[in-house]
């Protein structure tokens, strides 16, 4: 049987739900944009309303992977080692999560970003969000590596694309570092818990990066293994 038959019976199903679990995934993260922005206008309706949003979202991704993880085959014609892609599921998995306590930690405690440091998170949140689609179209990219058996540009594309993520991760690093910091020069003007929870809330929206990484990574370890 030729390679591509093969893949066409093997490769099709575990690839396709993987790819569109990493969509959905980046979908939930993007509703953090209109939620902050809810939040920094004290509209705890709209923010409640995109919470839910992207709630369904964190769930319907969790219906993909447990059927992802039960029909997913095994067996000697598989193109890519299962565990890998069992792997992969999981780290994209925990993205969609650290999306949904977000949401729900600043949503329960009605939780304000300060005004002086409004347009610095938001810059800090794009960016992690960034990290999050570069991975997802990395991922986006496994289809082809199959049918090229993971050999040519295909492969160096991607490899692009997972470095790209790297800059993208380091950063959100940087970023955090200064947006913690400059928390620190006005923590004295806040009430000290609201303090404590923005300090978890940007080390958790920082998460998202560090997560989309390792999406990358764990993609770096299958393409070395193929």
């Amino acid at each position: 049987m030729a390679r591509n038959s093969i893949l066409g019976v093997f490769a099709k199903s575990p690839i396709k739900p993987l790819e569109k679990h990493i969509r959905m995934v980046t979908k939930c993260c993007n509703q953090l944009i209109p939620f902050f922005a809810a939040c920094s206008e004290q509209d705890w309706t709209t923010a409640a309303k995109v919470r839910k949003k992207l709630s369904k979202l964190e769930q319907d991704a969790d219906v993909l992977k447990r059927k992802l993880r039960l029909e997913l085959p095994g067996g000697l014609f598989m193109p890519v080692d299962r565990a890998d892609l069992l792997e992969l599921l999981t780290q994209q998995d925990k993205i969609a999560n650290k999306a949904k306590d977000i949401a729900g930690r600043v949503l329960g405690r009605k939780l304000e970003i300060p005004e002086a440091i409004q347009d610095q998170f938001s810059t800090y949140l794009q960016r992690c969000i960034d990290a999050t689609e570069k991975a997802a179209d990395a991922i986006n990219e496994l289809d082809d590596l199959l049918e090229t058996g993971f050999r040519g540009r295909e492969v160096e594309l991607v490899e692009k694309m997972i470095n790209q993520l790297d800059e993208i991760e380091d950063d959100t690093d940087t970023m955090q570092i200064e947006l913690r910091h400059d928390l620190m020069l006005i923590e004295n003007t806040l009430n000290p818990i609201d303090a404590m929870f923005l300090y978890q809330i940007i080390e958790w929206v920082g998460d998202l990066a560090d997560l989309a990484e390792r999406v990358g990574a764990r993609l770096e370890i299958l393409l070395a293994r193929n």
